[in-house]
Protein backbone atom coordinates (compact mmCIF):
# COMPACT_ATOMS: atom_id res chain seq x y z
CA UNK A 1 0.00 0.00 0.00
CA UNK A 2 1.53 3.37 -0.98
CA UNK A 3 2.34 5.87 1.74
CA UNK A 4 0.08 8.83 1.02
CA UNK A 5 -0.33 12.25 2.58
CA UNK A 6 -3.76 11.17 3.85
CA UNK A 7 -2.26 8.19 5.67
CA UNK A 8 0.52 10.25 7.25
CA UNK A 9 -1.94 12.91 8.39
CA UNK A 10 -4.17 10.26 9.96
CA UNK A 11 -1.15 8.80 11.77
CA UNK A 12 -0.07 12.21 13.11
CA UNK A 13 -3.62 13.08 14.17
CA UNK A 14 -3.82 9.86 16.18
CA UNK A 15 -0.62 10.72 18.06
CA UNK A 16 -1.34 14.44 18.50
CA UNK A 17 -5.09 15.01 17.96
CA UNK A 18 -5.61 18.44 16.37
CA UNK A 19 -8.63 19.10 18.60
CA UNK A 20 -6.23 19.27 21.58
CA UNK A 21 -4.44 22.29 20.07
CA UNK A 22 -5.01 25.72 21.58
CA UNK A 23 -7.83 27.73 20.00
CA UNK A 24 -5.37 30.30 18.62
CA UNK A 25 -3.21 27.66 16.98
CA UNK A 26 -3.15 26.49 13.35
CA UNK A 27 -2.03 22.85 13.04
CA UNK A 28 -2.85 20.56 10.14
CA UNK A 29 -2.17 20.20 6.44
CA UNK A 30 -1.22 23.80 5.66
CA UNK A 31 0.34 23.35 2.22
CA UNK A 32 -0.97 20.71 -0.16
CA UNK A 33 1.16 20.41 -3.26
CA UNK A 34 -0.84 17.96 -5.34
CA UNK A 35 -3.24 15.14 -4.60
CA UNK A 36 -3.35 14.05 -0.95
CA UNK A 37 -3.96 10.47 -2.09
CA UNK A 38 -0.78 10.40 -4.23
CA UNK A 39 2.31 8.56 -2.89
CA UNK A 40 4.70 10.65 -0.78
CA UNK A 41 8.23 10.43 -2.16
CA UNK A 42 9.87 11.09 1.19
CA UNK A 43 9.39 13.17 4.34
CA UNK A 44 11.54 15.71 6.16
CA UNK A 45 10.76 16.22 9.86
CA UNK A 46 11.68 19.67 11.10
CA UNK A 47 11.06 22.26 13.78
CA UNK A 48 10.63 25.14 11.31
CA UNK A 49 9.86 25.46 7.63
CA UNK A 50 12.60 27.73 6.31
CA UNK A 51 14.30 28.11 2.91
CA UNK A 52 16.95 25.68 4.19
CA UNK A 53 14.29 23.12 5.13
CA UNK A 54 12.67 23.36 1.70
CA UNK A 55 16.06 23.04 -0.06
CA UNK A 56 16.87 20.01 2.07
CA UNK A 57 13.54 18.40 1.09
CA UNK A 58 14.17 19.09 -2.60
CA UNK A 59 17.73 17.78 -2.44
CA UNK A 60 16.53 14.52 -0.89
CA UNK A 61 13.59 14.07 -3.23
CA UNK A 62 10.97 14.57 -0.51
CA UNK A 63 7.47 15.78 -1.29
CA UNK A 64 6.50 16.37 2.37
CA UNK A 65 7.72 18.37 5.35
CA UNK A 66 6.29 17.46 8.75
CA UNK A 67 6.95 20.48 10.98
CA UNK A 68 6.28 21.45 14.56
CA UNK A 69 5.82 25.17 13.97
CA UNK A 70 2.95 25.89 11.56
CA UNK A 71 4.17 27.25 8.25
CA UNK A 72 1.04 29.45 8.26
CA UNK A 73 0.31 30.84 11.71
CA UNK A 74 -1.41 34.20 11.32
CA UNK A 75 -4.05 34.97 8.73
CA UNK A 76 -2.54 35.66 5.31
CA UNK A 77 -3.71 38.85 3.61
CA UNK A 78 -1.20 38.71 0.77
CA UNK A 79 1.15 36.15 -0.77
CA UNK A 80 4.84 36.67 -1.38
CA UNK A 81 7.04 34.11 -3.10
CA UNK A 82 9.61 34.57 -0.35
CA UNK A 83 7.16 33.36 2.32
CA UNK A 84 7.81 29.79 3.43
CA UNK A 85 4.33 28.52 2.56
CA UNK A 86 4.46 29.96 -0.96
CA UNK A 87 8.03 28.70 -1.46
CA UNK A 88 7.06 25.18 -0.38
CA UNK A 89 4.10 25.16 -2.75
CA UNK A 90 6.26 26.40 -5.63
CA UNK A 91 8.75 23.62 -4.87
CA UNK A 92 6.00 20.99 -4.94
CA UNK A 93 6.43 20.22 -1.23
CA UNK A 94 3.44 19.76 1.07
CA UNK A 95 3.61 20.85 4.72
CA UNK A 96 1.88 19.09 7.61
CA UNK A 97 2.26 20.80 10.99
CA UNK A 98 1.51 19.76 14.57
CA UNK A 99 2.06 22.55 17.09
CA UNK A 100 0.47 22.85 20.53
CA UNK A 101 -1.21 19.48 20.02
CA UNK A 102 2.28 17.95 19.69
CA UNK A 103 3.59 20.01 22.63
CA UNK A 104 0.98 18.37 24.84
CA UNK A 105 1.04 14.82 23.46
CA UNK A 106 2.75 11.97 25.29
CA UNK A 107 6.14 11.55 23.69
CA UNK A 108 5.75 15.00 22.14
CA UNK A 109 7.79 18.16 22.45
CA UNK A 110 7.45 18.93 26.16
CA UNK A 111 8.04 15.35 27.27
CA UNK A 112 11.00 15.09 24.87
CA UNK A 113 12.50 18.15 26.60
CA UNK A 114 12.02 16.54 30.02
CA UNK A 115 13.82 13.42 28.80
CA UNK A 116 16.67 15.51 27.34
CA UNK A 117 17.16 17.10 30.76
CA UNK A 118 17.72 13.68 32.29
CA UNK A 119 14.59 13.75 34.45
CA UNK A 120 13.03 10.56 35.80
CA UNK A 121 9.47 9.71 36.90
CA UNK A 122 8.18 12.09 34.22
CA UNK A 123 4.46 12.85 34.33
CA UNK A 124 2.15 15.38 32.67
CA UNK A 125 0.80 18.15 34.90
CA UNK A 126 -1.67 20.54 33.31
CA UNK A 127 -1.85 21.11 29.57
CA UNK A 128 1.84 21.61 28.79
CA UNK A 129 3.96 20.90 31.88
CA UNK A 130 5.87 17.65 32.12
CA UNK A 131 7.30 17.24 35.61
CA UNK A 132 10.16 14.97 36.60
CA UNK A 133 12.98 14.60 39.11
CA UNK A 134 16.73 14.98 39.01
CA UNK A 135 18.80 12.15 40.48
CA UNK A 136 19.88 14.50 43.25
CA UNK A 137 19.16 18.10 44.27
CA UNK A 138 21.30 20.82 42.71
CA UNK A 139 21.56 24.53 43.39
CA UNK A 140 19.64 26.38 40.69
CA UNK A 141 22.81 27.86 39.20
CA UNK A 142 24.34 24.38 38.85
CA UNK A 143 21.14 22.96 37.36
CA UNK A 144 21.12 25.81 34.83
CA UNK A 145 24.69 24.99 33.81
CA UNK A 146 23.83 21.30 33.49
CA UNK A 147 20.79 22.17 31.35
CA UNK A 148 22.98 24.35 29.14
CA UNK A 149 25.29 21.39 28.54
CA UNK A 150 22.44 18.94 27.93
CA UNK A 151 20.66 21.22 25.47
CA UNK A 152 23.70 22.88 23.91
CA UNK A 153 22.11 26.18 24.84
CA UNK A 154 22.70 29.63 26.27
CA UNK A 155 20.71 29.67 29.51
CA UNK A 156 19.26 32.42 31.70
CA UNK A 157 17.91 31.88 35.19
CA UNK A 158 16.38 33.75 38.12
CA UNK A 159 19.31 35.50 39.78
CA UNK A 160 17.70 36.01 43.18
CA UNK A 161 17.15 32.26 43.65
CA UNK A 162 20.50 31.11 42.25
CA UNK A 163 21.26 28.84 45.22
CA UNK A 164 17.80 27.38 45.78
CA UNK A 165 17.96 23.55 45.78
CA UNK A 166 16.26 22.11 42.69
CA UNK A 167 15.18 18.50 42.25
CA UNK A 168 11.60 18.49 40.90
CA UNK A 169 11.59 20.26 37.53
CA UNK A 170 8.69 21.35 35.33
CA UNK A 171 9.58 21.35 31.62
CA UNK A 172 7.64 23.38 29.05
CA UNK A 173 9.15 23.69 25.59
CA UNK A 174 9.14 26.95 23.65
CA UNK A 175 7.55 30.09 25.04
CA UNK A 176 6.31 28.70 28.36
CA UNK A 177 7.35 31.33 30.88
CA UNK A 178 3.76 32.42 31.46
CA UNK A 179 2.93 28.89 32.68
CA UNK A 180 4.90 29.31 35.89
CA UNK A 181 1.69 28.97 37.96
CA UNK A 182 1.21 25.46 36.56
CA UNK A 183 4.71 24.59 37.74
CA UNK A 184 3.92 25.94 41.21
CA UNK A 185 0.68 23.93 41.33
CA UNK A 186 2.61 20.80 40.33
CA UNK A 187 5.01 21.21 43.25
CA UNK A 188 8.03 21.90 41.05
CA UNK A 189 11.18 23.49 42.40
CA UNK A 190 11.74 25.35 39.13
CA UNK A 191 10.40 25.77 35.60
CA UNK A 192 12.65 25.17 32.61
CA UNK A 193 11.35 26.57 29.35
CA UNK A 194 12.53 28.25 26.18
CA UNK A 195 11.42 31.82 26.71
CA UNK A 196 10.12 33.84 29.64
CA UNK A 197 9.13 37.48 29.96
CA UNK A 198 10.58 39.91 32.46
CA UNK A 199 7.45 39.86 34.61
CA UNK A 200 7.26 36.06 34.45
CA UNK A 201 10.59 35.95 36.26
CA UNK A 202 9.42 38.48 38.86
CA UNK A 203 5.98 37.00 39.46
CA UNK A 204 7.29 33.44 39.71
CA UNK A 205 10.15 34.44 42.01
CA UNK A 206 7.66 36.11 44.36
CA UNK A 207 6.16 32.62 44.84
CA UNK A 208 9.60 31.06 45.31
CA UNK A 209 9.74 29.51 41.83
CA UNK A 210 12.83 30.18 39.71
CA UNK A 211 12.68 30.05 35.92
CA UNK A 212 15.42 28.71 33.67
CA UNK A 213 15.11 29.82 30.02
CA UNK A 214 17.21 27.94 27.47
CA UNK A 215 15.91 29.43 24.21
CA UNK A 216 12.95 28.46 22.05
CA UNK A 217 14.99 26.58 19.43
CA UNK A 218 17.14 24.71 21.94
CA UNK A 219 14.15 23.37 23.87
CA UNK A 220 12.33 22.17 20.76
CA UNK A 221 14.90 21.18 18.12
CA UNK A 222 14.98 17.56 19.38
CA UNK A 223 11.45 16.96 18.11
CA UNK A 224 12.77 16.70 14.54
CA UNK A 225 14.56 13.48 15.42
CA UNK A 226 11.65 12.15 17.46
CA UNK A 227 9.21 12.83 14.62
CA UNK A 228 11.52 11.16 12.10
CA UNK A 229 12.04 8.10 14.28
CA UNK A 230 8.33 7.57 14.92
CA UNK A 231 7.30 8.31 11.34
CA UNK A 232 9.92 5.88 10.05
CA UNK A 233 8.66 3.15 12.37
CA UNK A 234 5.06 3.75 11.27
CA UNK A 235 5.95 3.69 7.55
CA UNK A 236 9.10 1.58 7.04
CA UNK A 237 8.95 1.92 3.25
CA UNK A 238 9.10 5.72 3.41
CA UNK A 239 12.38 7.64 3.23
CA UNK A 240 12.35 9.88 6.34
CA UNK A 241 14.91 12.53 7.35
CA UNK A 242 15.36 14.75 10.41
CA UNK A 243 16.39 18.36 9.81
CA UNK A 244 17.08 20.50 12.89
CA UNK A 245 18.26 23.52 10.96
CA UNK A 246 20.18 26.36 12.54
CA UNK A 247 19.36 28.43 15.60
CA UNK A 248 17.94 31.73 14.30
CA UNK A 249 19.41 33.73 17.21
CA UNK A 250 23.05 34.70 17.70
CA UNK A 251 24.57 35.74 21.04
CA UNK A 252 27.18 38.45 21.61
CA UNK A 253 29.28 38.68 24.76
CA UNK A 254 29.91 42.15 26.18
CA UNK A 255 33.39 43.48 25.51
CA UNK A 256 35.63 44.87 28.23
Amino acid sequence: MPVTLDRIQSWLNEWAPPETAEVWDNPGLLVRAGDASAPVTGAVCALDVTPDTIEFAKAHGCSLIVSHHPVIFHALKALDGRDAAAAALAAGVSVLSAHTNLDKARGGVCETLAVALGLSDIRPEGAFCYVGRLAQPLPLCDFARAAARSLGAHVQYTAGLAHKPVQTVAAVSGAGGDLWADAVAAGADCLLTGEAGHHDYLDAAARGLPIVAAGHWATERMIAGVLAQRLGRAFPALAVYAFEGREPVAFAAPQA
